[in-house]
């Protein structure tokens, strides 16, 4: 079969057709985040590369791939996804055992989740997070009597989570992991799963991810130190306190967009997991909540987008829209939760802000696939207005005959 005939090509005025406040929300966001890591970045880059701009270069590199990738997604069919569900989750299955292989899985930091793409370095969660989404949107379709009405249908994905969670926890990434069973989670009850197994699981799963948390010292410091930071500062408490430092200097409308102080060394992690402190300390309180109305109004277009999927009968399709608008809510929350202290300290990156390219491709790639499901929509409304207006002329012609 010719490769080329699995797309179904989307026109410039359709795409440019797709809900205007989700693309202008997207486009937005992804522009502050460029602006962000070459502000955030400046002090790092020189000390490690020579020169003030190597990250936020490769962050535009990485943007270009992004898009690139985002423009040949938008082209495919979403009843191919669906058919495709299987084998993208036995794919990131794949590259979770992978990345634990000595030789091929990348170390840093003492946490192995990246594979050398000689381009960039792909991050197996992030691959596998929005994998489980299409897996699960197929699965609440194919199931969707069983996961209302019986225990199997409601335990398979589950058990097919503990899976991935054992082998996020290996890296270890524990982060990617309460993302990853947050967002199972979300979508089963979503999927019309009854309310007492929902609160067993959700019972079950804060005993679970509580006793992972506890099971290591450093997690166990990390859960206590967020408590209070200044309780030692300069040692476990250093990153979250020089973080609440930078919303002190921000105070309502900021230092300036490049003149934060925190990001001169002070600040680790300013330009990937702690941006957003950077960004209210050069905005200010003001500039803070803008970024967040932001990520609301493009999470909110995305329900509507698949809430208007649901009403035309497009299951898979409503269900891919909520289980990638949970997985950038779930990321965000997280980042701006531990960011502002309310939250233990966790390698989650702020979605289509931070530094780093596994995140923002992958991102972006959902994003353009929200925006297909969008254009199928209109096309279902525009194919149901052409055949009304066909059917009103006939019966004009018709009376006219008459």
């Amino acid at each position: 079969m010719n490769v080329l005939n699995i797309f179904d090509k989307v026109s410039a005025k359709e795409f440019f057709n797709v809900d205007v406040w989700f693309l202008m929300s997207s486009l937005c966001i992804i522009a502050l985040g460029l602006v962000m890591v070459a502000s955030a970045s400046v002090a790092v880059s020189d000390n490690i590369h020579g020169h003030p701009y190597f990250f936020v270069i490769r962050q535009t590199i990485y943007l270009a791939l992004a898009l690139i990738v985002g423009s040949v997604v938008v082209h495919l069919p979403t009843a191919l996804l669906h058919r495709w569900g299987i084998f993208v989750m036995f794919f990131s299955l794949f590259l979770l055992v992978l990345v634990l292989i000595p030789g091929i899985g990348k170390s840093v930091n003492g946490s192995q989740r990246w594979i050398n793409l000689v381009i960039f370095n792909l991050q197996a969660s992030e691959v596998a997070k929005v994998c489980m989404v299409v897996y699960m949107s197929g699965y609440l379709v194919r199931r969707s009597e069983q996961v209302r009405e019986k225990w199997s249908g409601f335990l398979l994905p589950l058990f097919l989570s503990i899976i991935f969670l054992f082998l996020l926890l290996m890296e270890p990434d524990f982060g990617a992991s309460v993302v990853l069973l947050g967002t199972v989670m979300a979508m089963l009850f979503i999927g019309g799963a009854r309310v007492y197994q929902f609160l067993l699981l959700l019972l079950g799963a804060f005993v679970a991810l509580g006793l992972v948390a506890v099971s290591e010292s450093y997690r166990m410091k990390r859960l206590m130190n967020f408590i209070d930071p200044w309780a030692d500062p300069f040692n476990e408490g250093y990153q979250l306190s020089q973080a609440l430092i930078a919303y002190g200097r921000g105070e309502w409308f900021g230092l300036g967009l490049g003149n934060s102080v925190q990001k001169l060394s002070y600040l680790p992690e300013a330009h990937t997991d702690f941006v957003f402190s950077i960004w209210v300390e050069e905005s200010g309180m003001v500039g803070g909540l803008i970024l967040i109305l932001l990520f609301v109004l493009m999470i909110s277009r995305a329900f509507k987008i698949g809430t208007t999927a649901l009403m035309f009968s497009r299951s898979f399709s409503g269900y891919l829209c909520y289980g990638f608008a949970i997985l950038i809510v779930a990321q965000v929350v997280i980042n701006i939760g531990v960011n502002t202290g309310i939250l233990p300290t966790k390698g989650l990156t702020l979605p289509l802000i931070s530094f780093g390219g596994s995140s923002l491709i992958i991102t972006v790639a959902s994003l353009f696939v929200i925006a297909r499901v969008d254009i199928e929509n209109r096309r279902i409304v525009s194919t149901e207005k052409k055949q009304i207006e066909q059917s009103e002329a006939t019966e004009l012609d018709f009376v006219e005959d008459s």
